[in-house]
């Protein structure tokens, strides 16, 4: 028997033992079931997880994630007033507006319907939050790349996250999604999927937040649609049990002069893999940051990819990763510039402070250039703490300890600085703040 053979027959009693979905969801399962079965689990001999080894998910026996008590989730992520929508265990438990954000009646409307209904919007509604409808069939599935782990994710498609943003509508508060997990006496796994179709001109702020306790495994996928001249800022907080295994694939396609920002703060999870893509129409900008943040024997890789396919786009890509103890990380950034993309201005830095002599770091950016009018750079460094930097702090009183903390700090500002939603980001320094006084020692 194969390798292939044993890691899909683990999984298909649990994929035959679905509860029935409607047509088309079921033939999207079982197309993904046999692309998943065909592919088996990358190994280290797969160029693209050369340097993560996913074994321990691949041998590991996941029961599915069963219905359990909603924990006091604000506690877990006390960031997150407005509007909401909380999955414990892959099931919508709350469904979350707060009028007094200053959203008009025709968002309430939307909004405030049971949880799980079939949103139809109004360009008068502007916005649906709740879970995946038939307005979801032309773009779910139709985005993210094709690799194990996204055919997993949609073989096991359920209670889906979808959220639509009518055309020219503009939704200031900043829109949450929590997929908490809380595994039963075995470990479990949940896979989180959310559909984002923002329509030409409108707007919207989303962020995601990934939690848990004990043993699991989470695969999660994201497919954002931003529409012609669209404005979508993004933020993905992961802060999964230290216990857990996370995968993760974010995949933006943009229209003509969209508009897409995101930022991923990795700080939990045993290991942590995180596939982040955008593909650029006509004009779109493109902006990707990224913090990690590991310890002890913790394992986080970051793959992304910006696809500039038509000319005249740009795109900006910051990474910073803070490395101690025995932790390891890798970084893989690919921008692949077409034939046709003429007049491309891509920029891609990726930044790593080592706190420890075990810690280890893999860098590798990457251009792809088929065009000739073009304007790329990218770079990467990998250094420890500055030790002029550590003798100037203590030659004014301030103690070895704090001095370190202090430079790590400021080293991670840069990225924390560009999250534009204000309570999110007092909490995520308040969380920093705690875990680099805790490296600091």
């Amino acid at each position: 028997m194969t390798a292939v053979t044993e890691q899909t027959g683990a999984w298909l009693d649990y994929f035959t033992a679905q509860p029935p979905a409607v047509r088309w969801i079921a033939e999207l399962r079982a197309s993904a079931f046999q692309r998943f079965a065909k592919l088996g689990f990358p190994t280290t001999r797969d160029e693209a997880w050369r340097s993560t080894n996913i074994a321990r998910i691949a041998r590991a026996n996941f029961a599915p994630a069963r219905p359990v008590a909603a924990p006091d989730w604000e506690k877990l992520a006390p960031y997150t007033s407005g509007i909401r929508l909380v999955f414990v265990n892959g099931r919508l438990v709350d469904q979350t507006f707060a009028p007094s954000e200053g959203l008009h009646a025709g968002l309430l409307v939307a909004l405030q319907r049971p949880a799980g209904c079939a949103d139809r919007l109004t360009p008068s509604e502007g916005l649906g939050a709740g879970l995946l409808t038939d307005d979801a069939r032309p773009h779910l599935d139709q985005h993210a790349p094709s690799n194990a782990f996204t055919a997993l994710n949609t073989a096991f498609l359920d209670q889906g996250g979808f959220i639509q943003v009518a055309r020219g509508a503009v939704v200031k508060p900043a829109i949450h999604l929590i997929y908490l997990t809380v595994p039963g006496p075995q470990p479990v796994v949940t896979h989180p999927r959310t559909l984002v179709v923002v329509g030409a001109g409108a707007q919207c702020t989303l962020v995601e937040s990934y939690l848990g306790t004990g043993a699991y495994f989470t695969n999660a996928v994201t497919e954002i649609v931003a529409g012609e001249g669209a404005v979508v800022d993004h933020y993905k907080i992961q802060r999964e049990s230290p216990a857990a295994f996370h995968v993760a694939t974010l995949q933006a396609t943009l229209g003509r002069s969209a508009n897409f920002a995101s930022c991923s703060i990795s700080l939990g999870a045993a290991l942590a893999r995180h596939d982040i893509g955008a593909t650029l129409s006509e004009g779109a900008d493109a902006s990707l940051n990224g913090l990690y943040i590991v310890d002890g024997t913790q394992h986080v890789d970051h793959h992304t990819t910006i696809d500039h396919a038509r000319p005249h786009a740009t795109s900006r890509e910051l990474y910073k990763g803070i490395l101690d103890g025995d932790a390891s990380a890798v970084f893989s950034g690919k921008v692949l510039v077409r034939k046709d993309a003429q007049k491309t201005d891509s920029r891609q830095t990726n930044q790593n402070l080592l706190l420890s002599d075990s810690a280890r770091i893999d860098s590798k950016p990457e251009l792809e250039i088929f065009a000739d009018d073009v304007r790329c750079t990218h770079g990467a460094t990998i250094g420890q703490l500055d030790a002029e930097s550590l003798f100037y702090l203590q030659s004014r009183g301030i103690g070895k300890r704090e001095a370190r903390s202090l430079l790590t700090r400021a080293f991670a500002q840069d990225v924390v600085d560009r999250i534009k939603v204000p309570v999110v980001k007092e909490s995520l320094e308040a969380i920093l703040l705690e875990k680099l006084h805790e490296h600091s020692h």
